[in-house]
This record gives structure tokens, sequence and C-alpha cells, in this order.
């Protein structure tokens, strides 16, 4: 009890959580989180031009932070928590925002939200009962992440654009969000199935 007090009050242990903070790719996904209200009220204002270029910086600053990480060695424990709840927020607040202002049907916002419901219930249930917190995404998930992006992106482009291959792209790209929310949902409780069946679950719960 007294090494946890001691470590809460530890300048040394405060300077390192402060210098992740600090980190260039830590920064960059604060950054795109920064970019969120302003998305926001530009697609309730209708100003879709505008959501779209925000949009699009903000996707970029997601590959970009993840370059970062990875050349100028900062991997941190802060960004692998902080990188992908930036993710679920930007997405699911632009869908359901963009479902508020009838751009995408409600199925595909219904399914977003209770597939990634329930992950964070799963995980915080997981993490509380057995320890078990490295929930890397899969290639279903990384799928996913891909095709709400590009359904962002062609059903705000639709607004700008009313050419007939961009009706298409957001029809396949909307239609592809919806296969991989329910693939990689799947494929996430046969990761939690296995996982809780190697022996490291069992010694760390």
């Amino acid at each position: 009890m007294a090494e946890t007090a001691n470590s809460v009050h530890d300048p040394k242990a405060t300077a390192i959580r402060i210098s992740q903070i600090l980190t260039a790719p830590n920064q960059l996904t604060l950054a795109r989180l920064a970019f969120l209200p302003f998305i926001v009220i530009k697609l309730l204002d209708h100003h879709y031009q505008g959501a779209l270029i925000l949009f699009v910086l903000a996707g970029l600053s997601d590959g970009l932070d993840g370059l970062l990480a990875r050349r100028l060695h900062q991997q941190t424990l802060l960004g692998q928590y902080l990188d992908p709840i930036a993710d679920k927020m930007l997405l699911s607040t632009v869908f359901l925002i963009l479902s508020i202002v009838h751009q995408i049907p409600w199925k595909f916002t219904v399914m977003v939200f209770s597939r990634d419901i329930c992950i964070l219930l799963v995980s915080g249930v997981l993490y509380t009962i057995a320890g078990l917190r490295d929930f890397r995404p899969s290639i279903f998930g990384k799928a996913n992440t891909f095709s709400q992006l590009a359904a962002v992106v062609f059903v705000i482009l639709l607004q700008i654009d009313h050419s007939r291959w961009v009706w298409i792209a957001r029809t396949v790209a909307l239609r592809a969000t919806f296969m991989f929310t329910i693939v990689s949902g799947l494929h996430y409780v046969y990761l939690v199935g296995q996982r809780l069946h190697t022996p490291e679950a069992h010694s760390n719960s």
C-alpha cells in the first residue's frame, strides 16, 4: 500500500506520464480529437465541404501518428489506449451526426454503436476479472475501421458531388461497414474465447 502511495507522489513517475503526453504521436492523436467538435458543427450547419476537409485531415493524422511512433520509437502505453479511443470517438460521433442530418440510415449507425459498446463492456469485464488488456485490432477490425472511414468520406462527398460513381462508392462502403461490423464483432468474440483458454489468462486471474 505504501509503494502505491509513493508512486502516486513520485515526481519521476509523474514526469514519465507527462512525457508520454508530449510525444509527437500522442500530440497528433489529441489534435485529432480537437478536430471533432468543428466537424460536428460543420455537419450540423450543412457545410459539407468544410466538414470533409477537416475529416480528411483528421484521418491523415491517424496514419501519421502511427508512422511517427514507429520511426521515432515513441510508442507508449498511453498511445496504445488513446489512439483507438480517438478513432472510435471520431467515427462513432460522425456516424451519429450524419444519421441525425439524414445522410446515413440509422441501421448502420446502430450497428456501429452496438459493436463498439459491446466490445467496450466486454473489455472492461475481462480486464476486471481476468486482467486481460492486450486486444490489438485484428485484420477484420482494421477492415471495419477502413470501411467506416470510406463510408463517411463518400457520404459527405455525395453532398458536394452528385456523380453516380460517388453514389456507388458510398453504397459499397456502407454495405462493407455493415458486413465488417458483424464479422469483426464475431471475430472479437472468438479471440476472447481463445485468450480465456490460454494458460496466461488463467495465471492472471
